[in-house]
């Protein structure tokens, strides 16, 4: 029985990046005798393991063989026989493909056992498949765009690049759950260069089948991508903020859409469609001379009056962005200084319990103290 530290740990470590996790692989071993030394299974499809201290999770070496659609159509076989070879021949990328021996401590010693070439990748810094196999599994087109938007100075080999238009082509990318799909276009999304996750999806053909349409078409022309790479680089790298950047020019519904699609959470896709709403605003009133009525209204949606932190970094961004928002800004702070004891006050005392006489009365005030920040 021996150990070994695999894929992400090596690669990250070689190329002087900061390790999180760490995948271990242990060969010549078998259910029985994991059990056995105090590990505690709970791999469903294949066998993973608890290591009884640490709580890292160890799997046996296994080879694979396609049996249905999408990236769960297949069957593991692990046994004590599998080698370190044929389990890191099933890998993704030969960068991924590396691995080295551990003590009983977790410690790494020895060489680095790389027998599909993945150092000379990594120094070439390209994106290369291990086997014939790399096609079978549809989700691997979203493993390398997203690993295109963190590792932005790779490049996809032409052979893996047919193999990936490949798996555009079979339809497999259509048995992809809705939530490995988000779960891989949030990784890009925050990574270094988003603009290199949608250019894989639009190189492979992808892009029609993952994203929205309108979002699809518009990343298909030269000007909106160098715009949007501009958007990308004047905000954060936060998730809803990148998302919304993405989603901007896009109208509501289609967002709601497509957001419901992939499980996008419910406090991500709010803050997109609510920023697509401020966009729309602005474009509405392009000399900047807003109505206080509009204003009031994307107040109200984007419910400034309960998440007020919210509202302020939706408008920050628009300001990141060369969106005039100052108007806005002031208009809230007004709005929100405004003073309810004495609008309760102001109401008929038989009126006090009518929440429709309430909100009445708090809608006009606000009215009023956005009308009276546009007029500075």
């Amino acid at each position: 029985m021996k150990i070994y530290a695999v894929g992400g740990a090596i690669r990250d470590t070689l190329m002087g990046l900061p390790v999180h996790d760490i995948d271990y692989v242990v060969v010549g071993s078998s259910v029985d005798e994991m059990i056995a030394k105090g590990f505690r299974p709970v791999g469903k499809d294949f066998p993973v393991f608890l290591h009884p201290d640490t709580q890292a999770e160890y799997a046996l070496a296994r080879t694979e063989r396609k049996t249905g659609q999408g990236y769960k159509g297949f069957h593991f076989y692990a046994d004590p026989s599998v080698t370190l070879e044929q389990d890191l021949e099933r890998r993704d990328l030969t960068i991924n493909a590396m691995a080295r021996e551990v003590d009983v401590d977790g410690k790494q010693f020895g060489p680095i056992i790389d027998p599909y070439n993945g150092q000379e990748d990594l120094a070439a810094k390209i994106f290369r498949h291990v086997s014939d196999a790399f096609a079978e599994d549809p989700l691997r087109l979203l493993r390398i765009a997203r690993f295109a938007a963190r590792f932005p100075e790779f490049r996809v080999a032409d052979a893996t690049m047919t193999a990936l238009k490949a798996i555009v082509q079979s339809g497999e990318l259509n048995a992809l759950s809705a939530e490995r799909i988000w779960q891989e276009l949030a990784r890009g999304l925050v990574a270094s260069k988003p603009m290199h996750l949608f250019q894989v999806l639009l190189n492979t053909g992808a892009a029609k089948t993952i994203l929205p349409a309108s979002l699809g078409t518009s990343l298909a022309e030269e000007l909106f991508r160098e715009e949007l790479i501009t958007h990308y680089e004047s905000a954060s790298n936060n998730l809803e903020e990148r998302c919304a950047i993405t989603l901007m020019h896009l109208p509501v519904s289609e967002i709601r859409s497509w957001a419901d699609g992939v499980r996008m959470p419910i406090e991500v896709r709010d803050f997109c469609e609510i920023f697509a709403q401020l966009r729309d605003v602005m474009d509405q009133f392009p000399n900047g001379k807003f109505q206080a009525v509009d204003i009031l209204a994307w107040f109200n949606r984007a419910d400034i009056w309960r998440k007020p932190d919210r509202g302020l970094v939706l408008l920050n961004l628009g300001q990141k962005l060369g969106m005039p928002v100052s108007s806005f800004i002031a208009a809230m702070r007004n709005a929100q200084a405004i003073n309810t004891a004495e609008i309760i006050a102001g109401i008929e005392a038989q009126d006090r319990s009518n929440g429709e006489r309430i909100g009445g009365a708090f809608e006009s005030a606000r009215l009023a103290a956005i009308a009276q920040a546009l007029q500075v």
